[in-house]
């Protein structure tokens, strides 16, 4: 079995199929058996993302009940306080979907963070925040739906960490491969 991390630059789709006038990760993988992703990262997200060609392992990752923590770090619109967090520990109802209490907290921006391409829109009247967010679920677009809810729109979002796995040593578009027991 092969199991690939990569840092996924922005503005990438997660997947070998091509979509036109969307670069995908043939850009910076070049083998010849193409793995799945593990979970889901947007086209405009970045960060951590796990391929691999073991079906059983990646519904481990992804189902809920196992609990495998995915840290993300967002930048959002806004200067947010602890008191704006208290929904996402408490977890949100919106008319369609609930997500689950999640574990939140400010953050610094990460030093590790790499200049994105293109840059994020910057508003000299508008400040922004970093928080640190950690999931045990993952539904389509779940943080920038969680961050709209408490009314900071998200700006920025990179996946940091899945299970014990971090990109801190990748650059955007670096990849490797590793053993699941890295991961898990």
């Amino acid at each position: 079995m092969k199991y690939i991390i990569l840092n996924k630059p922005f503005n990438i789709l997660s997947q070998f199929k091509e979509v036109e006038g969307k670069e995908n990760l043939k850009k910076f993988i070049n083998i010849r058996e193409k793995p799945k992703a593990v979970g889901r990262l947007d086209y405009d997200s970045e960060g951590l993302l796990i391929l691999t060609d073991d079906i059983e392992f990646s519904n481990f990752i992804t189902h809920p009940e196992n609990k495998i923590e995915k840290e993300y770090h967002v930048q959002v619109e806004g200067c947010l306080t602890e008191n704006d967090l208290k929904p996402i520990f408490l977890g949100i109802q919106t008319n369609s979907e609930y997500y689950k209490p999640a574990r939140a907290e400010l953050i610094a921006e990460p030093p590790y963070l790499w200049e994105r391409i293109p840059p994020i829109r910057f508003r000299k009247s508008i400040p922004t925040s970093w928080l640190k967010l950690i999931l045990r679920e993952g539904k389509n677009r779940q943080v920038r739906k969680m961050t709209a809810f408490i009314k900071f729109p998200t700006l920025r979002l990179v996946r940091y960490r899945i299970g014990k796995i971090t990109i801190e040593d990748l650059k955007p578009g670096e990849w490797r491969e590793v053993s699941w027991r890295d991961i898990c």
